[in-house]
């Protein structure tokens, strides 16, 4: 069983390494404004949550707090997101996007579809909701539990 793993891990891995660097290359190339694909990612989870903190990135995207906040500042800086203390708990700073910040996220995750949405004309929908719901459960299994080893 060892060695099927560690088969299984080094075909996860080749592939992992070349559809990130690509997709990461190719949206790159496209999204506006000089967003990095970090920069992204970050806005796209801003843009989902109500009330968005820096503790929440930091967890989601699994960075320390050092590395959220140059995030934050740079996208605070660039006019993209904006800083809102809690009335009550001033210790607690809210995320949301700016105007601006809205209309750059949407422009980037166009661009996103349209790299991405080419690669799935060559898979039938049931493969793509197989594969969809298995990466699912893989980032469900490594964000919360940890594997069966832990």
């Amino acid at each position: 069983m060892k060695e099927e793993a560690e088969h299984w891990i080094n075909r996860y891995l080749d592939a992992y390494m070349v559809v990130t660097r690509q997709i990461s290359a190719r949206v790159k190339e496209r999204i506006p404004e000089g967003l990095t694909n970090d920069q992204f990612i970050i806005l796209r989870l801003i843009n989902s949550q109500e009330l968005c903190t820096s503790t929440f990135l930091a967890e989601a995207v699994a960075v320390g707090k050092s590395s959220i906040t140059a995030i934050i500042n740079r996208l605070d800086e660039a006019g993209l997101i904006q800083r809102t203390r809690d009335e009550n708990d001033r210790r607690q700073v809210y995320l949301t996007l700016t105007e601006h910040g809205k209309s750059v996220h949407q422009t980037a995750e166009k661009q996103v579809q349209e790299v991405i949405s080419p690669y799935l004309f060559d898979f039938e929908e049931k493969d793509i909701e197989k594969f969809i719901t298995m990466f699912e459960k893989l980032a469900f299994l490594m964000h919360e539990t940890g594997g069966r080893n832990n």
